[in-house]
């Protein structure tokens, strides 16, 4: 068992910084599930991690706030819900660390400007046509 959650090639956070929590799941299993804490929670506090640097947490604050939960309870073992629970908190943290694309402004071409302002044109006479024709024509 590794004793870090790898995020991506470039991030590893350490298993000691991620609280990992089990209580009993809901929903069916019988006398089983009543008596095997089954249900795990990952929790991870951003601001405490000596893991990520400082543009990191404050970009993950920012955007998933300061602390990180992920559950899972749909296997009946604790070992694969915790298998579950981590691989989700490491999507999310990955997810919350994508810097998106800068839009690069772009303008429309001439062309373009030409095909609106005739559809435009079109639609006007369309609407045009459709109108009561004048009653004053004597």
């Amino acid at each position: 068992m590794a004793d870090e959650l790898r995020v991506d090639e470039r991030l590893a956070i350490p298993l000691a910084e991620i609280e990992l929590r089990t209580s009993r799941s809901s929903g069916p299993g019988g006398q089983h599930a009543n008596v095997t804490a089954s249900r795990v929670e990952a929790v991870f506090d951003v601001r405490a991690s000596a893991a990520l640097d400082d543009s990191q947490r404050a970009l993950l604050i920012g955007r998933a706030g300061p602390v990180l939960t992920a559950v899972a309870q749909e296997s009946r073992g604790q070992a694969r819900n915790r298998e579950l629970a981590l691989q989700r908190l490491a999507e999310k943290i990955a997810a919350g660390l994508v810097v998106p694309r800068r839009r690069r402004p772009t303008r429309p071409s001439r062309a373009a400007r030409r095909r609106r302002l005739e559809v435009k044109r079109q639609l006007s006479e369309r609407k045009r046509a459709r109108r009561r024709p004048p009653a004053d024509e004597d």
